[in-house]
């Protein structure tokens, strides 16, 4: 059984990314739950320095999948916020009960491309996406996670599908969460230059593991009307018959 973290984002912004993840596990014969007691992992608190708020928030998610066999969410950041945070923020309230449960939950969180090629060990999970896509990895995904080349080992087994290389696809696209709010020029110049990289690559869809990620990318396409639609990996990997961009 796989416990789905959906997150703040997937949840308010981008809801189909979450119905993807869904759509694609059941096609995979994989049970999934949703404890709908889940709230934010605390990323947003954590990096803006409200370390208290993301200790209750901690303490939340632990307490809510203590139980789950996996920890599933789309978000390559919430996942590497749970992994690599949690441990710090328990060992600075000196709660040893706490450090403990987290050392103990943390190895079963992934990302959804660990799930399929570690875990469930497939590459081709049934899509069909019939059109050319560039894949924009994201920081956490990259620096945190290391998830390397799982989501283009998934991309190259869709069938129908073209990759298109980003040059330089390893530079940020510039959010960074709350530092596009508070260093909004220096991330604009950043967007600048992704936008670009992906305009010249010439493909139909962007795509990443982080829907922050194609949210600041997606703007920037949006407002150059480039024709360039971003989808979340799931979405493609969901995708079916035709894979419609509609």
């Amino acid at each position: 059984m796989v416990a789905l973290f959906i997150t703040c984002l997937t949840d308010t912004l981008f809801p189909q990314a979450g119905v993807a993840t869904v759509d694609l596990l059941a096609r995979l014969g994989v049970d999934v739950c949703f404890p709908k007691e889940q709230t934010c992992c605390g990323q947003m608190h954590f990096n803006s320095g409200h370390r208290r708020q993301a200790l209750l928030l901690a303490r939340r998610f632990v307490a809510v999948f203590a139980d789950a066999d996996v920890v599933l969410a789309p978000s390559a950041s919430c996942v590497a916020m749970v992994r690599h945070h949690y441990q710090a923020l328990a060992e600075t309230a000196q709660d040893s009960a706490l450090a403990s449960d987290i050392a103990a939950l943390c190895p079963r969180v992934l990302e959804l491309s660990e799930l399929l090629v570690d875990q469930l060990k497939v590459l081709d999970v049934g899509a069909c996406f019939p059109h050319s896509v560039a894949y924009h990895p994201s920081c956490h995904s990259l620096r945190s996670l290391a998830l390397g080349e799982r989501p283009l080992r998934l991309l190259s087994a869709v069938d129908g599908l073209t990759l298109v290389d980003i040059e330089d696809s390893e530079s940020c696209c510039g959010f960074g969460g709350t530092f596009s709010v508070r260093n909004s020029a220096v991330s604009s110049a950043i967007l600048t230059e992704k936008a670009q990289a992906i305009l010249r690559a010439k493909a139909e869809v962007c795509t990443s593991v982080d829907s922050s990620c194609l949210m600041q990318i997606g703007g920037a396409l949006a407002r150059q009307k480039a024709g360039i639609r971003v989808m979340h990996l799931a979405e493609i990997l969901a995708s079916t018959a035709g894979g419609s961009l509609r």
